[in-house]
């Protein structure tokens, strides 16, 4: 049996995720993995919430097999009218990549434990939640840097829309990415 680190002894389980429920530890997650502080989570919480209530919004969990958890992904269908597609449709425009933002399901977080990345547990969540959305394709925002999730995002068929986004108060550019469903596999 492989050894996975801290508090698992066997794969951490896959799952739906009443994030509403668990929308504190979750941020805690997001706050490691992220760097956020105090303010930002509590700002990030009262979105976390909104979106929630959004429909066909749904989330997904690892979990230890003590029930901690160890990241979450949630998304939703995007809508043009949403704040995201607002900030982001010059860009895409810009790109030529526009059409991207119809008939798309959007990863609005994906976030593991610091210790416990590069185990899989990101790419299992993400395949799990697009594999279950009844649009064509995926998209996504990630910090405009060469990175761990950005190779992720890469392996798993997205590729880069438009670059150097500009999110209000975010201190670093974005990219958006996109992707055909289902995701691809393999490696």
């Amino acid at each position: 049996m492989p050894h996975f680190p801290g508090d698992l002894s066997e794969p951490p389980l896959i799952g739906p995720l009443d994030l509403a429920a668990r929308v504190d530890e979750a941020l805690q997650v997001q706050a490691l993995a992220f760097g956020l502080g105090p303010g930002e989570v509590a700002v990030r919480r009262q979105i976390v919430l909104r979106h929630l209530t959004l429909p066909g919004a749904r989330a997904l969990g690892a979990t230890a097999p003590s029930g901690r958890l160890l990241g979450f992904v949630y998304g939703l269908p995007n809508d043009r009218s949403h704040w995201w597609s607002g900030v982001v449709e010059p860009y895409l425009r810009a790109a030529g990549t526009e059409e991207w933002l119809d008939d798309s399901f959007v990863i609005t977080e994906l976030h593991v434990h610091p210790d416990f990345q590069q185990r899989g547990i990101g790419r299992a969540l993400i395949t799990g939640l697009t594999d279950s959305a009844a649009e064509p394709r995926s998209i996504l925002s990630a910090i405009d840097t060469d990175s761990p999730a950005r190779g992720l995002y890469r392996a798993l068929g997205y590729r880069d829309l438009a670059r150097r986004v500009v999110f209000p108060s975010a201190p670093l550019p974005y990219a958006v990415m996109g992707a055909p469903l289902p995701l691809r596999r393999g490696i």
